[in-house]
């Protein structure tokens, strides 16, 4: 292999391939991620806690591939765990003062299926506090730094995630999403990240934002996006409305394209959100390539509700449950903008609430609606690039509209399956993305549309030497 062949940045498909070629083992993987992690890791704070055990788990994963019997398909990857997602052994932190200390008992569902199919811990990521907005930081763990530029917020709350990915610290990442907190941190950090279908990935314990919540992977590659979905999206009794089991996997069919699709180039959520001149160019470029290789594609912008309304009483009502049910010497430990929000967006009524609640079904009926003449719909991921990771955060209810999440919320609101690809560079030289949205259960579609993109514009990686 080359001198300057680095195993950390390698694929997890690569990865596997050469273990089964005894041309690399997983203990030179988690070797050059881990002396990659000591140097880089300083200025970008991606890890809430380090795995003890990872090295023992990879020396174990070597002596199976050496017998030829891995356990799985991600034997010997290294995965990183965002600190929302309990890993037995480990506190789950939420990124908060106000949180328990000791080791929880139990993975969560998703860990589970990861440790299954071989993956080897690495560690465990930062969060904004219980995943509540999206500039990287937290009480806990202070400033999460965007490794193509540490001025930048990585983007949250999977902070830690994006910073790990676009460090090259492995190739798998776990994320979660509420209102976009994979999507986001992938648009701004220049990864691929899927929010699946709702239920698509089991989880337990419920985090604050439960009904609109879902984990997802966070990679460099469309492929190893669908190879991460397929060791997580398994059956798992302790959530209640996760799918029936579906043991695919979900780079079957990938390489299909588009050729006969149809796409709905989506210029307003429900709302006026907002978009710069950026984030236009990515989605008409897209809309070139997807037509380029077949699909046909329109601009069409469904009858939605404002789900910018939808979405912040969910939000706010989420908070207000968080930061009330705490007493008043632990509220104080708190993020002030959690308080913020729950004094500002708690005083609803339940009448109020389940108008809220009633738009939310119209959103998504209109949306499973627009899926009979459409198979996907195309729009920004953010409405322009991170914003400074040492800024304050101000006007919280403000900036989740205008300047965080306002293109994907709402398809957690209608919980559809909805991917973000990097798509170039931005005029600044940081990453440049779209989102591509499918109907609720063809998570393979958004896989399909995005591996078209990456064909013609790959991933870009960040120079860190």
């Amino acid at each position: 292999m080359p001198d300057d062949f680095d195993p950390a940045l390698l694929s997890a498909e690569d990865m596997v391939s050469l273990y089964a070629r005894r041309r690399l083992s997983p203990v030179d993987v988690l070797q050059a991620v881990t002396e990659r992690v000591a140097r880089l890791n300083p200025a970008f704070n991606a890890f809430a806690a380090m795995n003890p055990r990872a090295m023992q788990a990879a020396g174990e994963s070597a002596s199976r591939w050496r017998a030829g019997r891995p356990m799985g398909a991600l034997d010997g990857v290294p995965v990183t765990v965002k600190d929302l997602v309990d890993v037995a052994g480990f506190p789950t932190r939420r990124g908060s003062r106000t949180t328990d200390t000791a080791p929880v008992a139990d993975d969560a569902p998703m860990v589970v299926g990861l440790k299954a199919a071989g993956a080897v811990i690495l560690g465990k990521t930062t969060t904004t506090e219980f995943g509540w907005k999206t500039p990287g930081d937290n009480p806990l763990n202070g400033i999460t730094r965007n490794p193509w530029d540490t001025d930048f917020t990585p983007g949250g709350s999977s902070s830690g995630a994006g910073a790990a990915g676009a460090a090259g610290f492995g190739p798998l990442h776990i994320g979660t999403d509420a209102g976009g907190s994979v999507r986001i941190p992938a648009a701004w950090c220049g990864l691929v990240g899927l929010k699946p279908t709702y239920g698509r990935i089991p989880q337990w314990p419920a985090g604050a934002f439960a009904s609109v919540a879902c984990a997802g992977p966070m990679t460099r590659t469309v492929r190893d996006n669908a190879l991460m979905l397929s060791a997580m999206a398994r059956h798992d009794t302790r959530d209640p409305f996760c799918l029936p089991d579906d043991p695919r996997d979900w780079r079957d069919g990938i390489e299909d394209g588009v050729q006969g699709m149809s796409v709905a180039v989506m210029g307003r959520p429900g709302f006026d959100a907002p978009v710069d001149a950026d984030g236009i160019a990515a989605v008409e470029q897209a809309a070139r390539i997807l037509a380029d290789a077949g699909a046909t594609v329109e601009a069409f912008d469904p009858d939605l509700p404002d789900t910018s309304f939808v979405f912040s009483r969910l939000w706010g009502a989420s908070l207000a449950r968080l930061a009330m049910g705490l007493p008043p010497d632990r509220r104080a430990l708190l993020d002030p903008g959690i308080v913020q929000v729950a004094e500002e967006l708690h005083g609803m009524t339940a009448i109020e609430f389940m108008d809220a609640e009633a738009m939310r079904a119209s959103a998504g009926h209109i949306m499973a609606m627009l899926h009979q003449r459409y198979d996907l719909v195309l729009c920004p991921t953010v409405p322009a690039g991170p914003p400074l990771a040492d800024a304050p955060t101000e006007d919280p209810v403000r900036a989740l509209m205008t300047t965080w999440a306002p293109w994907t919320f709402t398809f957690n609101i209608t919980r559809q399956p909805a991917i973000t690809m990097p798509l170039g560079a931005r005029g600044d030289g940081l990453p440049n993305s779209v989102q591509i949205a499918a109907a609720q259960g063809r998570d393979d579609l958004v896989f399909r549309a995005a591996r078209v993109l990456e064909k013609v514009v790959p991933v870009a990686v960040v120079d860190l030497g």
